[in-house]
């Protein structure tokens, strides 16, 4: 597996796992009537930020999008997001992700990385962003509309770099 900056050939390789997960509802709270070309600015991130590719060979396992939570006085704390193709579940992609977002914030000089909105009942994510140094440093209640579960709260997490 090899994590790369994600190039405009690579949208139409995300998009069908991207639609997959944001219509599931489990763990992001985009809009439901996005397409191919309305969704691609919700992800492919511009400068300052970046989006990368994890991929074996030419499929796209994976991707995570990041850059700093807030511009201007709070730009010193970076963010980023996720997303796994379902079918490469299971094998490590998320944590590469993630090992790789934060190698990218430390080496461009970000003091820490801030998750806003991480939703509780998503173990698998919150299992791994804490076994990589993360901490949940408040949870808001009800934040998140779960298809199964209802109304459940949004972890934010938070490291120092």
């Amino acid at each position: 597996m090899i994590i790369r900056d994600a190039t405009d050939d690579d949208w139409p390789r995300i998009w069908p796992f991207f639609q997959q997960i944001v219509a599931a509802g489990e763990s992001y709270a985009f809009p439901l009537d996005l397409d191919l070309d309305t969704a691609r600015p919700w992800w492919m991130e511009q400068p300052p930020g970046r989006t990368v590719v994890a991929v074996e060979g030419d499929r796209v396992l994976g991707s995570a999008k990041m850059g700093p939570n807030r511009p201007g006085r709070g730009s010193h704390v970076a963010t980023a997001s996720f997303m796994v193709d379902p079918t490469a579940t299971g094998r490590g992609v998320g944590r590469a992700l993630g090992e790789h977002a934060l190698a990218w914030a430390r080496a461009v000089g970000y003091r820490s990385m801030q998750f806003n909105a991480v939703v509780e009942t998503n173990t698998p994510a919150v299992t791994l962003w804490k076994a990589l140094g993360f901490t949940v440093i408040g949870t808001v209640p009800e934040a998140f509309d779960h298809p199964r579960h209802g109304l459940v709260g949004q972890h934010v997490m938070h490291q120092e770099l």
